[in-house]
């Protein structure tokens, strides 16, 4: 369908008429300045607006920022503060944003990976998008809950900080932590400032202001830092960062012995450590759900800007009705720093869509699950194998829940 609402990016005099009809489709009430995290960290050049008789009905923002990728770093569109008004479902409105966004990207030589977090896991993969990692809902039982005897937590000390004092000392720990992290981004300050908003929709009703510990070596070096707040007898944990295991331990530990608190809820990795360290494991419990999701507007600068994890010689049949400009066969090859993706007329090893190549992006979502689901078909015997090792990371990847498009 093709929309009838003409689409261009907003003025500054707009932005609040925008914000305003983002709430109201996402059923929040209006608040003055309400989307203020948002206009703080947006760009206004970057963000779409559809128009019915002068009326904005509908909208789509996109930060740029610099996201962990296996074995390397790539700048990365992320997609937010996506929105069509009720009164305009169904008139190809999202399906035009969509498509305007990947071909400026592609157009214009940007970002050639698009990332976004779903609110509904139904609608963007018919625009390419793959679910590129997955986050660990975990609840703790506090009373049962304690490190396995024995565990190194270090020498170091926790303190509790204001924001103030606390905040520089967070951006170095998260600095050094993002660049081995893959599903990471960079953080400026503006980024920070939307991380760390505290009014009452971030305090999840009723919960309390933001808590900042940090954790400190003897000689005086910040190893890492973890965000919480109380909510009722329950400790919402924001955020855990660590440049150390010991380090990461000893948050935990503080987290596990905090009083008047019998539970614990944290958005971490699939594979999050917690677990491991704990004497009974059964005392955290965690419901895997979809994160991150990615898609690749330009494929060969995609597969050309990440490392892989075995040498790789494949040909790739990419089908991509969406972005026809990807569709093609592309010869990928890989040996250590030395990634090389080009278009070929050579019989293809495998065939996929680029919502499968978005999945398989960070190394999470593997080659293989997907080929036994029917999702990608394996031409030359062995292909599938070869290239899920090569997709493959140490990691199962992680993006901190809030931390890379904040959208209030």
């Amino acid at each position: 369908m093709t929309s009838t609402c003409p689409l261009r990016v907003i003025t500054a005099a707009e932005l609040d008429a925008w914000a305003r009809m983002v709430t109201t489709t996402y059923g929040q009430d209006w608040i003055e300045g309400g989307l203020r995290n948002a206009a703080a960290s947006i760009e206004p050049g970057r963000t779409l607006a559809a128009f019915d008789d002068g009326r904005i009905v509908g909208g789509a923002s996109v930060y740029g920022r610099v996201m962990t990728v296996p074995g390397a770093s790539v700048p990365v569109a992320g997609i937010t503060l996506v929105a069509v008004l009720p009164t305009h479902r169904r008139r190809g409105i999202l399906t035009a944003m969509m498509r305007e966004q990947l071909t400026g990207l592609y157009e214009s030589g940007g970002e050639p990976v698009a990332a976004l977090n779903a609110a509904e896991a139904t609608i963007y993969g018919r625009f390419g998008y793959g679910v590129a990692s997955h986050v660990a809902e975990i609840q703790g039982d506090k009373r049962f809950m304690a490190l396995r005897p024995g565990t190194d937590v270090g020498d170091g000390a926790i303190r509790l900080l204001d924001r103030a004092e606390a905040l520089p000392l967070l951006e170095k720990v998260y600095d050094v932590a993002r660049r081995d992290g893959v599903g990471w981004v960079d953080r400026s300050e503006r980024f920070w400032r939307a991380r760390l908003a505290d009014g009452e929709r971030a305090r999840e009703g009723g919960g309390t202001a933001l808590r900042f510990a940090v954790h400190t070596e003897p000689g005086g070096e910040v190893t890492g830092y973890v965000l919480y707040r109380s909510q009722g007898t329950v400790v919402r944990v924001v955020e855990v960062v660590a440049a150390t295991r010991q380090a990461y331990a000893a948050l935990w530990r503080f987290l596990i012995d905090l009083d008047a608190h019998t539970g614990l809820s944290y958005d971490g990795a699939v594979d999050e450590p917690l677990k491991q360290l704990l004497a009974d494991p059964r005392a955290a419990h965690t419901t895997v759900v979809d994160n991150l999701w990615v898609r690749l507007a330009d494929v060969p600068r995609a597969l050309c800007a990440r490392r892989y994890s075995a040498a790789l010689d494949v040909v790739l049949e990419v089908q991509d009705p969406f972005c026809p400009w990807n569709a093609g066969r592309y010869r990928l090859r890989a040996g250590g720093d030395a990634v090389t993706c080009e278009r070929t007329r050579a019989r293809a090893d495998l065939r996929l869509t680029s919502t499968e190549l978005g999945a398989a992006y960070l190394g999470g979502t593997t080659l293989a699950s997907l080929a036994a689901a029917g999702r990608v078909e394996e031409l030359r015997p062995g292909a599938v194998a070869a290239a899920s090792l090569a997709f493959r990371g140490e990691r199962e990847p992680f993006h901190p829940s809030g931390a890379a498009f904040p959208a209030f």
